[in-house]
């Protein structure tokens, strides 16, 4: 029987490799067979679950939402949860230099703007209000 290294649902901080040397811990290779923990094939909803920060129940209740939605398979509700976390990091890490030209280490809606108003990939979002702005009295 091969041994399975079980990986946990977030990696530390420590175990985040920006430089591309380490080993992703989601990545676990069986002793023996010397090949992916996941079998060829669709992966499982346990596996799903595991490898999105997501919840999928959640981005499911989404995608129905929508009426022209009548079934979300499991697959589909991951590749969209998956796709969820990478726009959203990519948007936060260029709106943090904005954030940190302003000398600051929490962002701020001015810093997703900018963002937003320099960046092309984002110009979709250009002229929409996503959060609600605070009422000055």
């Amino acid at each position: 029987m091969a041994a399975v290294v079980a990986a946990p649902a977030v990696p530390a901080e420590s175990e985040l490799d920006r430089s591309g040397t380490e080993e992703d811990p989601r990545e676990a290779v069986s002793e023996e067979e010397g090949c992916p923990q996941q079998q060829a094939g669709a992966p499982s909803s346990a596996s799903h679950n595991r490898l999105a920060k997501l919840p999928l129940a959640r981005i499911k209740a989404l995608m129905k939402a929508d009426p022209d939605v009548t079934l979300a398979s499991q697959d589909s509700v991951f590749a969209i949860a998956k796709a969820t976390e990478l726009f959203v990091e990519t948007i936060a890490k260029d709106a943090l230099v904005y954030a940190q030209q302003g000398k600051r280490k929490t962002l701020q809606r001015k810093d997703l703007d900018n963002a937003i108003d320099a960046i092309d990939e984002f110009a979709f979002l250009e002229g929409k209000s996503f959060f609600k702005k605070k009422k000055k009295h």
